[in-house]
């Protein structure tokens, strides 16, 4: 796993995050996506994630004397396995999370601003449920949920597919 540091910073989540739905991108790509992130600080973070293995090149090409790489989320490294989880002091959990969260408001915001919103045709859905589940009933749910996700990444794009973000927090409650 990369530092918590290197996959906190604000610029590195957006640029982690356009690779959310499995598919590879160049930089020329990820900044027609983030049209915002000037061009040398999109470099810059794109090559510190490469760096530390976050980022992977699937192939290179030559353009105009330079080299195009395009690259994909290494998961094993961007992810938080259950080690990881458990060396994390309760602050890195607080700035974990309030990137977690900091980025689905910035992805519901940005939705909302695009013409024309519309949350119910859209599918648009936010809930909170209460289980009671012993700790392998919930090992079980989140292996489900996992699977159920898992196996619809790297979808393309079209046949009437809209780009969705899903998110998921679990936690106990008192």
């Amino acid at each position: 796993m990369a530092t918590l540091d290197l996959l906190l910073h604000p610029v590195r989540l957006r640029i982690l995050r356009t690779f959310l739905d499995g598919h590879p991108a160049t930089t020329t790509q990820l900044r027609e996506r983030l049209p915002d992130i000037p061009h040398a600080t999109m470099y810059r973070h794109v090559a510190a994630l490469a760096a530390a293995g976050v980022l992977e090149v699937l192939d290179e090409k030559r353009i105009r004397g330079t080299v195009e790489r395009r690259y994909r989320l290494s998961w094993s490294q961007a992810e938080l396995t259950p080690a990881d989880r458990a060396a994390m002091t309760t602050e890195d959990h607080r700035k974990t999370f309030t990137a977690f969260v900091g980025g689905l408001l910035a992805d519901f915001d940005q939705y909302l601003t695009h013409d024309p919103a519309d949350p119910t045709a859209d599918g648009v859905t936010y809930q909170q449920a209460a289980l009671w589940l012993t700790d392998a009933e919930m090992a079980e749910l989140l292996a489900t949920i996992r699977e159920a996700v898992t196996t619809r990444l790297g979808q393309e794009p079209g046949s009437g597919r809209t780009r969705r973000m899903i998110s998921l927090v679990t936690m106990p409650a008192e």
